[in-house]
């Protein structure tokens, strides 16, 4: 057996977020605050966040079922976030490298982030997220 050495990875060096895409945004704050224990940081209708040590925890409002009519995440999903320093390097170092992104960096002012998504082998949303000015 041949041990490798780890590849270090520069543009990133942990998960910031994993988002939970979720049917009834208080029931499931309910589960994961009042029945996991999870210390909630706020709550809205359409997002919500619990602290998990250095990496949060994020319900995204999504609708139920297979194939949601508007294309976006459906319930029962999740994805991956990463913060990184500079976005367009990210994107096309990995690109280079045969990821598939599936959204090019875009500014979501609302945010506060300039957003790019990869997908992972079996279609799992992979986020990378530089901070903007709001």
């Amino acid at each position: 057996c041949v041990e490798l050495e780890p590849r270090r990875n520069e543009m990133f060096s942990k998960v910031d977020y994993v988002m939970v895409n979720v049917s009834d945004m208080g029931r499931s704050v309910a589960f994961y605050r009042d029945i996991l224990g999870l210390p909630l940081k706020f709550e809205s209708p359409g997002w919500s966040e619990f602290q998990t040590g250095s990496t949060t925890l994020a319900l995204h409002g999504a609708p139920a079922g297979e194939g949601a009519a508007h294309g976006g995440p459906t319930a029962g999903t999740c994805s991956i976030g990463f913060s990184v320093e500079d976005i367009h390097a990210t994107h096309a170092e990995l690109q280079g490298r045969g990821a598939r992104f599936v959204m090019s960096p875009t500014d979501q002012p609302e945010e506060g982030i300039r957003l790019a998504v990869c997908l992972d082998p079996d279609g799992l949303a992979i986020s990378f997220a530089e901070s903007i000015a709001r």
